[in-house]
C-alpha cells in the first residue's frame, strides 16, 4: 500500500474513533442535558477516550498532532448533535492550543499530557464591567512574592466550575495600562474558585456561567508566557482557535438543523391529500435556500484552517488573517440562526416541540451574543475595510 493511501486509512480511522464517540455518547446524551442543564462531562470523557481533546497537541505530549483542518471537522460534526458539547469542546482545543503555542515543556506535560490526556481546560477571559470586550480587563493580578495572587470575577466561562483547569487573563501585576496583561494557568481544584449558576435561553449544558476567583494561589511555574505578554497572546493564541471552532459548530448546528428538517419533511404525510410536506414546492424552496447557505461555510472553513496550519508551521502570528477568521464566524452565526428558523418553519408543530430542532433554534441564537458578537465583529471588519484600526484598547486605535 502507498504513503499516501496508508495515511487515508490511518486518517479514516481516527475519524471512526470521532464519529463512534459523537454517535454513541455525544448525540445520546444531547436531549437529556438540554433539559436537565446538565455539564456534558460523558460526552467530553468519550472525545478525549477518543484522542480527540488532545487534536493539535504533540505525540510527544499525548496528543493526536493533527491539524486545525481536523479540529474544525471535529467541532463541526460534534455540533450537528449538541453545541453545548461542540462550544465546551472548543474552549477546550483553545485553551489547550495557547498552551501549545506559549507555554513551556514542564506546562505541556502537567495540564495537556498529565491523566492521558483527560483534564479539561477552557479559557476565562470576560468580565462584566467591559461587557462584550471581552479582551479588555479590570482585574489585576497581585503578587505573593515569587508566585501571584489571583483577585477577579469573570463573567461568563464556558465549563465554569467544572473544568480541571482556566487560562485566565487578567492585568500584571503593577499594570502600567490596560494593554499590560498577562496570563496563567489556574488549577481548578485551587481554593477561592467560586462558580455561579448558568441558567440561559440555549446551550444549557455549557456552562458558561460566573466565576469569582477569590484570593487564587498561582504558582509562578503556571504563568503562561511572560509577564505583560498577555496582548500578544490574545491575538495570537487565544483568538485564531476559538473563532475557526466557533464557526465551525455554529455551521454543525446548521447542517443538524437541516438535516432533521429534511427527514421530517420527506418522512411526514399528510393523509387529506396523501402528500408527504416535501411533495409541496414552498417547503422544498425553503430547504433549498436554507442548503446554500450552509454550503457556503465548508469552502471557507477549510480555506481558513489550511492558513492558520501554514502560519503555524511557519512560525508566523496567526492574527495575520483575525478579520478573515471574525467574518467566518459572523456568517456561520447567521447561518444557523436563518437555518434554525427554517427548519422550525417547515417542520410545523412537530419542530416546536421540545426536539433538536427546537433546540438547534435555541442554542443558535447564542452565536450572536458570543463575544465578538456580531454587532461588534461587524464594526471590526467595517474598520478594516475602510482602513480604520480597530480600537480594542485605546480610543482612536492603536
Amino acid at each position: 500500500m502507498s504513503k499516501d493511501n496508508l495515511a487515508r486509512v490511518a486518517q479514516d480511522d481516527i475519524y471512526s474513533s470521532l464519529d463512534r464517540a459523537i454517535e454513541t455518547t455525544v448525540k445520546l446524551h444531547a436531549e437529556r442535558n438540554d433539559l436537565e442543564g446538565r455539564f456534558p462531562r460523558e460526552n467530553l470523557q468519550a472525545l478525549a477516550a477518543a484522542g480527540w481533546t488532545g487534536v493539535l497537541n504533540e505525540l510527544r505530549f499525548g496528543g493526536l498532532g493533527l491539524s486545525h483542518g481536523d479540529f474544525a471537522e471535529a467541532a463541526y460534526r460534534i455540533g450537528q448533535h449538541d453545541a453545548s458539547t461542540g462550544l465546551v469542546y472548543v474552549m477546550h482545543v483553545g485553551a489547550a492550543q495557547t498552551i501549545n503555542l506559549f507555554g513551556n515543556d514542564d506546562q505541556k506535560e502537567r495540564w495537556l499530557k498529565a491523566k492521558g490526556g483527560t483534564l479539561l481546560g477552557t479559557y476565562s477571559t470576560s468580565e462584566r464591567a467591559s461587557g462584550g470586550h471581552w479582551w479588555y480587563n479590570f482585574s489585576e493580578a497581585g503578587r505573593d512574592g515569587e508566585n501571584y495572587v489571583l483577585n477577579a470575577e469573570k463573567s461568563f466561562t464556558t465549563s465554569s466550575g467544572q473544568a480541571d483547569f482556566y487560562v485566565v487573563q487578567t492585568r500584571s501585576p503593577g499594570a502600567k495600562d490596560q494593554t499590560d496583561i498577562s496570563f496563567f494557568i489556574v488549577d481548578g481544584k485551587a481554593a477561592g474558585i467560586l462558580p455561579g449558576r448558568w441558567d440561559a435561553l440555549g446551550v444549557k449544558g455549557n456552562h458558561s456561567g460566573p466565576i469569582r476567583y477569590a484570593g487564587v494561589k498561582i504558582p509562578s511555574r503556571d504563568r503562561l508566557g511572560a509577564e505583560g505578554q498577555g496582548k500578544e497572546i490574545i491575538y495570537d493564541g487565544v483568538s485564531p482557535a476559538y473563532l475557526i471552532g466557533l464557526g465551525a459548530v455554529w455551521e454543525g448546528v446548521a447542517r443538524g438543523a437541516l438535516n432533521a428538517a429534511v427527514a421530517h419533511t420527506s418522512s411526514f404525510v399528510h393523509k387529506d391529500k396523501n402528500k408527504n410536506l416535501s411533495d409541496y414546492q414552498a417547503i422544498r424552496q425553503e430547504l433549498g435556500a436554507a442548503k446554500v447557505l450552509v454550503e457556503t461555510l465548508r469552502p471557507w472553513r477549510n480555506e481558513l484552517a489550511a492558513k492558520l496550519d501554514e502560519l503555524w508551521r511557519a512560525g508566523k502570528p496567526q492574527s495575520e488573517i483575525l478579520i478573515p477568521l471574525t467574518e467566518f464566524k459572523v456568517h456561520a452565526a447567521e447561518v444557523a440562526n436563518k437555518v434554525a428558523a427554517a427548519a422550525l418553519t417547515v417542520t410545523g408543530g412537530y419542530g416546536y416541540r421540545r426536539g433538536p430542532i427546537e433546540r438547534s433554534f435555541r442554542d443558535a441564537r447564542a452565536a450572536i451574543a458570543m463575544g465578538p458578537s456580531n454587532v461588534i465583529a461587524r464594526d471590526w471588519i467595517g474598520k478594516s475595510l475602510v482602513g480604520l484600526p480597530l480600537e480594542l484598547f485605546y480610543e482612536g486605535g492603536e
